[in-house]
């Protein structure tokens, strides 16, 4: 998602608007500064500055605690988005769903600890390892639930099988017990048996037929835009409800994202149209039923975009890992505030400055781990989801 046409506000791109502009970008084809096409608005309370291609997500402003200074280590998209949830460029790394299941467990042992709603179009760049368990135990790896049908497959036990799963679960204790300390037989068992209980409770988690017309209308069921993200966004609000850890959703997927590189008006205003009121929605539902206060929101995207457009006289923009924005809403952040900030244009961090690892440490200080003392012993190193570095940013703390 593009920062200066989101909640970014850049005057001087306006003034500057066509204006030469010398920038390396990815793809090699910089073009002239390029305004952004929505307007911005001092929204709330707050008077935090959100666009107008956002205006549900605009009315929940006093609630966003924005940082406009993030920075990453790539601008390809796959290892930008493993970045984001693992902390490292390359793959094989724990996601940071894993990492939090394996510190803090889970609190329903009916449904899996950490799960992950896909976009209904494709999974995202990188597919399942962006919620792999890399070295970490098999059994805090994510489980990907779809938002229509059965959410995972052969959910439908065809006939009572009780008899059957006792047998085979004995069988299976029984060779645990001759090869101890084999984390992937351990995360086999429990898998089955797990596929056991969410034979009972996932079809009650997932059922959304018993949510209020009011709460279908206000998340946008009704609307062929909105649809698919608005399932998924009560779905995640039903299994945080149900005591699910860490519940990760996707907007958009491999070859249907926010990449706008030839068309920003076209490319955003659809994915805007499909994301933002279902968001805004999760966020006004999460509060008005309690969760808000010990649940955080993280709006994170792997890059942001170039505030030149992609080629001379183009009306696109380019991938742009140096500076970009990212939000966080609930759970210890202090509402209705940015923290940071890009230069005029948008191109560099001016103030403050926020790696991915400044974000996973302050993400899990608010979970109330130590990104520092989570550690897991592999391969003659004690890793962990900052690597070496990451501080917690005390500026964004209640």
């Amino acid at each position: 998602m593009s920062h200066m046409d989101s909640f970014d506000y850049k005057p001087e791109l306006n003034i500057r608007d066509g204006k030469p502009f010398d920038m390396p970008t990815f793809f090699g084809q910089a073009g002239n500064l390029y305004a952004s096409p929505w307007k911005f608005q001092q929204r709330g309370q707050s008077g935090l500055y959100v666009s107008d291609l956002l205006p549900h997500l605009a009315t929940q402003a006093d609630k966003l605690t924005v940082i406009r200074s993030m920075v990453a280590k790539s601008a390809n998209h796959m290892p930008a988005v493993a970045q984001m949830n693992t902390g490292f460029i390359l793959s094989g790394f724990p996601a940071m769903g894993a990492w939090v299941t394996y510190a803090l467990g889970t609190e329903n042992q009916n449904l899996p600890a950490f799960v992950v709603l896909p976009d209904h179009r494709n999974y995202p760049w990188g597919g399942t390892l962006q919620w792999s368990n890399g070295f970490l135990p098999a059994a805090v790896q994510g489980t990907a639930f779809k938002s229509t049908g059965d959410p995972v497959p052969d959910l439908t036990s065809p006939s009572d099988q009780t008899r059957a799963r006792q047998w085979v679960g004995a069988m299976n204790r029984t060779y645990a017990e001759q090869h101890p300390g084999e984390s992937d037989l351990d995360a086999r068992v429990r898998s089955y048996e797990l596929a056991a209980q969410m034979q009972l409770s996932v079809p009650d988690a997932v059922n959304l037929d018993g949510e209020s017309e009011d709460t279908k209308r206000r998340y946008g069921f009704d609307q062929t835009e909105t649809s698919h993200m608005a399932r998924r966004c009560v779905l995640a609000r039903r299994l945080i409800e149900r005591g699910v850890r860490f519940v990760q959703v996707y907007h958009g997927a491999s070859g249907a994202d926010w990449d706008a590189h030839g068309d920003l008006l076209g490319n955003h205003g659809k994915m805007a149209r499909e994301y933002d009121q279902p968001v805004a929605a999760l966020l006004n539902d999460l509060a008005e039923r309690g969760l808000l206060k010990d649940t955080l929101v993280m709006g994170v995207t792997e890059f942001g975009r170039t505030p030149v457009a992609q080629g001379a006289g183009k009306k696109g923009r380019d991938h742009h890992p140096n500076c970009f924005t990212c939000w966080l809403a609930g759970a210890g952040v202090k509402p209705g505030i940015a923290y940071g900030a890009s230069d005029d244009l948008g191109h560099q961090p001016a103030e403050s400055p926020v790696t991915i690892y400044d974000f996973h440490a302050t993400a899990l200080h608010l979970l109330g781990l130590n990104h520092e003392k989570l550690t897991y012993y592999h391969n003659g190193i004690r890793r962990r989801l900052t690597d070496v570095h990451g501080h917690v940013v005390q500026g964004i703390l209640a």
